[in-house]
């Protein structure tokens, strides 16, 4: 190959790259998207468990939220306040406040208290029991006890108690929901703190008929309603059910007469059913 060549062949490849190089930085230049660098910092300061709780995709969509002022550093629960001031410092900004939220079970019957009228012995999971006749318990609207419930919570906010029944630990619990996409049977809900009414039923029989498939069911006898303050519960084809718009109106006379324990006045991680009668959420 001659010298000219050489020299040719040089020159056509560094136009080739001179002319793609100036189109990347024209296009660099064009599409560029500032990024506020406070992101990076209020990041590092999250947790980092993307658990979702807050609203946002995960921590990075939160910190932006935050710096574009749509959020609050409150709004993070898996935060203790230390942490939250310190988000709330380093944007120079109020912490906000903001009600929290746990997950609650809407059923108490165990296996010591329902009926188990047949053996299930296929894949266990929750969803695959609850597709065969709620894998053999008496009422199909209990919960099947094999925990897929505790196996998708990321912070062990959950457990099963010697009854097969999942427990909510309030003090881990973010509310992020994953419970509640779990169940099959959607017996998770997330309640704020301060709602305490809780009814721990979502069967459809009434009477003696709710009764001999477990004996904590709710069996439709409207004492609750006329004990409660007038219209903070109602009964819905025969199952009990708490007009929470009228929360403040709530009390614990409520429950004072529920034959059964039912329904229930929640004090964090205490739940109260009968006068004088105290379960824990928390062993």
């Amino acid at each position: 190959m001659s010298f000219a060549a050489v020299i040719t062949s040089a020159l056509i490849l560094g136009g080739i790259g001179l002319t793609f190089g100036t189109l990347i930085a024209l296009a660099n230049r064009r599409l560029f998207v500032w990024e506020d660098p406070r992101i990076d910092g209020v990041s590092e300061l999250l947790p980092g468990t993307n658990c979702g709780a807050c609203g946002f995709a995960g921590c990075r969509a939160f910190a932006e939220g935050l710096i574009a002022r749509r959020a609050q550093p409150a709004e993070c629960t898996v935060m203790g306040s230390d942490d939250v001031a310190d988000v709330a410092d380093y944007m120079e900004v109020e912490a906000g406040e903001v009600t929290r939220r746990v997950a609650r079970l809407l059923c108490a019957g165990g296996c010591d208290v329902a009926v188990q009228q047949a053996d299930y012995l296929g894949l266990q999971t929750c969803a695959a029991a609850a597709a065969v006749a709620s894998g053999g318990k008496g009422c199909t609207w209990g919960c099947t006890g094999l925990a897929d419930c505790r196996d998708v919570c990321d912070l062990d906010a959950i457990y099963m108690n010697e009854y097969d029944l999942p427990v909510v630990i309030p003090d881990r619990c973010t509310a992020c929901g994953d419970c509640v996409e779990a169940c099959p049977v959607d017996l998770f809900v997330l309640m704020p703190l301060d709602h305490k009414l809780l009814v721990q039923c979502k069967s459809l029989l009434e009477g003696d008929e709710a009764e001999a498939l477990c004996s904590v069911a709710c069996n439709a006898c409207e004492r609750c309603v006329l004990d409660a303050a007038p219209g903070v519960i109602e009964m819905v084809n025969g199952l009990a059910v708490v007009d929470y718009s009228k929360n403040d109106l709530a009390a614990p006379e409520a429950i004072a007469r529920c034959p059964t324990g039912a329904i229930v006045w929640c004090e964090g991680a205490q739940f109260q059913s009968k006068p004088g009668l105290v379960r824990s959420a928390v062993s």
